[in-house]
């Protein structure tokens, strides 16, 4: 069975951060029915990231995480974005991993925002992150902005992130990422414009 962990960095309660997560366990659960996916939240764990931090050593629960991480066969990873860059929860808890505990495993990389103007946080900030830790992320990075989560923006989302789980299970498969030069993008769909055009996502 497919052990799929989701690991979702949102500061909020409810979060946006937390809804993208979830899309994309139901995107993994659509792909592949029988797998294994888990989505874990690291707001409750905020001040256990932060001890393992100074101390160098993870409360069991924090162990509890890491270690469901380490087992995973294919992991996502969702932050908000602040000033461009990823949130400090999320980098904290990449830093109390053993260095070499994402090395080879598929990754999913998604990321919320206020205005889509964010959205290649994707791939300077987390992409460069992954790379360091040797995981292998998949080519389509999925970025939320608020237009996203409109009537208008909805499916948009979800075949972005139908797209990325297509991806990741087809790197789990051995195929490769499944992607062809006649994968098609359309350039003036409504996300896209709304990246292009800020006020969109306002």
């Amino acid at each position: 069975m497919t052990r799929v962990v989701i690991v979702s960095a949102g500061l909020g309660s409810p979060s946006t951060t937390r809804l993208l997560a979830n899309q994309m366990a139901a995107g993994v659960r659509r792909a592949e029915p029988g797998a294994s996916v888990e989505v874990v939240e690291l707001r409750p764990l905020a001040h256990d990231v932060v001890d393992a931090t100074l101390t160098g050593f993870a409360s069991p629960r924090l162990q509890h995480v890491i270690d469901q991480v380490g087992a995973a066969d294919a992991l996502g990873f969702v932050t908000p974005i602040f000033q461009a860059s990823y949130s400090g929860l999320f980098k904290s808890f990449a830093d109390v991993l053993e260095p070499d505990q994402l090395i080879g495993k598929p990754v999913l990389l998604g990321a919320t925002g206020g205005t889509a103007r964010h959205s290649l946080a994707v791939e300077h900030a987390m992409r460069p992150l992954m790379a360091y830790l040797q995981a292998v992320p998949v080519p389509t990075g999925v970025f939320a902005s608020p237009h996203d989560w409109s009537a208008e923006g909805e499916g948009a989302l979800t075949s972005r992130v139908d797209r990325a789980v297509g991806e990741l299970m087809s790197l789990l498969g051995g195929a490769g990422t499944g992607r062809t030069r006649d994968d098609e993008i359309d350039l003036f769909s409504e996300t896209m414009l709304s990246i292009s055009d800020p006020s969109r996502g306002t």
